[in-house]
């Protein structure tokens, strides 16, 4: 039966069934036909799943980013970045990637910030001369920052199924998302350094972008100030953010409408439907999967054949770039870290140390087809079919592979800060 399962799963895969509906059925037909669980604990094991209180910052922190792009909050970031470095060489390109670290300080949504950012950047890049499908991959790329830099729905999501502390999570990007930013604005500035510049903003010019987007920058320090300061849980901190968001849209900017507050909550709750089912679904194969041994069949042929963390981290990146290809973050969390947490201790990996090799190469997934999911996002901004940008994969990949590998080689990346704390 747990054969037929998978095969199943596999097929229905294949034909592009969601995600959830994969998990769902392929892990009923299991629980229900080889183990005989009742459906009461089927259906109680997937409301838990999603009734943890650390996930309830996940629809808040979506639910703010919304806000801030709706009470123009982006658009002031965006602007100070022009003002800081669109001189330079690819000054455009290295204002996006700035734009989307910034953004990516008050909005765990990798989506939302293609969305906010690709749409008032992208277009203009195009217009200055950029081509259209190296400015789609270069959004994409740069959204995983997103994923890294706090306060991150991957950040919340791992914790939750580790139960390592947010905080620390949090923490454990800051230094990989800064590094990534880094790599990809030196990227954009080799490949980008014939095309035209921006002028140089004059100093009065960035001390009023810089004014404009005050409230904007104020928002990490009350969300991680908050958090690191013991005021706030994960959740509390995400709530005073949409609180701020609100206030900052309708009095600082006075640009958010009520209409627009309705699509903002509208928006939070698709987006976060769509986590949570995935999510409950996801929770019914980690059940299947501990009922069925799965992980200590994992913990004990891994260690017949190596004990060495590098070979466990190598072996992962590799599952994280085949799975990514097809699936999301989300469902990628749910199937590889059951089974192989138990494996951490044995070998001496850092659990932190774990999230940030899996965000690395998870997040590259975003962009190799079939399911590039943030690459097709970042096309439909511009209106360019996706088939015209695969061209441009190719370099960004091998830039992502990069920075993956020093991310398995250089731990202290993602452990160090989270230690002074």
């Amino acid at each position: 039966m747990i054969k037929l399962s998978v095969a199943l799963s596999a097929a229905l895969l294949m034909v592009s069934l969601p995600i959830f509906l994969v998990f769902g059925i392929g892990s009923t037909l299991v629980a229900r036909e080889a183990l005989n669980l009742p459906w009461t604990q089927l259906v109680q094991t997937s409301v838990g799943a999603v009734s943890k209180h650390l996930l309830l910052a996940v629809p808040l922190f979506i639910f703010a980013g919304y806000v801030m792009v709706a009470g123009g909050m982006a658009a002031r970031l965006v602007n100070l970045c022009i003002a800081l470095v669109g001189h330079w060489p690819g000054g455009l390109g290295i204002a996006m990637v700035l734009a989307m670290g910034f953004f990516a300080a008050f909005c765990g949504s990798v989506l939302a910030a293609i969305t906010a950012i690709g749409t008032i950047l992208m277009p203009r890049m195009i217009e200055n001369g950029y081509p259209a499908p190296f400015v789609v991959v270069l959004a994409a790329m740069a959204a995983l920052i997103e994923g890294l830099i706090p306060p991150s729905n991957a950040a919340i999501i791992y914790s939750a199924l580790t139960s390592v502390p947010v905080a620390q999570t949090f923490a454990a990007g800051i230094l990989p998302g800064i590094v990534l930013a880094l790599m990809l604005m030196g990227f954009v500035a080799i490949r980008c350094r014939a095309l035209p510049r921006s002028p140089r903003a004059t100093p009065a010019e960035r001390l009023t972008a810089t004014r404009a987007a005050l409230p904007a920058l104020v928002t990490p320090v009350i969300i991680l100030g908050g958090i690191y300061g013991g005021f706030f849980t994960a959740a509390e901190s995400a709530a005073v953010a949409g609180v701020w968001a609100i206030f900052a849209g309708f009095v600082l900017y006075r640009e958010l409408t009520f209409g627009a507050l309705v699509r903002a909550l509208v928006a939070a709750t698709l987006a976060t439907a769509v986590i949570f089912v995935i999510i409950a679904m996801a929770t019914l194969l980690s059940v299947i999967l501990t009922f069925t041994r799965t992980p200590q069949a994992m913990v004990d042929w891994f260690l017949s054949w190596s004990s060495s963390p590098l070979a466990f981290l190598l072996m992962i990146a590799l599952a994280c770039l085949v799975l990514g290809t097809f699936i999301e973050v989300v469902p990628i969390f749910y199937i590889l870290i059951p089974m192989t947490l138990a494996l951490l201790p044995v070998l001496g990996v850092d659990p932190l140390h774990y999230y940030i090799v899996l965000g690395a190469f998870i997040g590259l997934g975003m962009l190799t087809p079939p399911v590039c999911l943030g690459l097709y996002t970042a096309a439909a901004v511009v209106r360019l079919p996706p088939q015209r940008a695969f061209a441009q994969v190719p370099a960004f990949l091998a830039l992502g592979l990069a920075y993956g590998l020093l991310m398995i080689l250089v731990p202290s990346l993602a452990t160090w800060l989270p230690s002074r704390l």
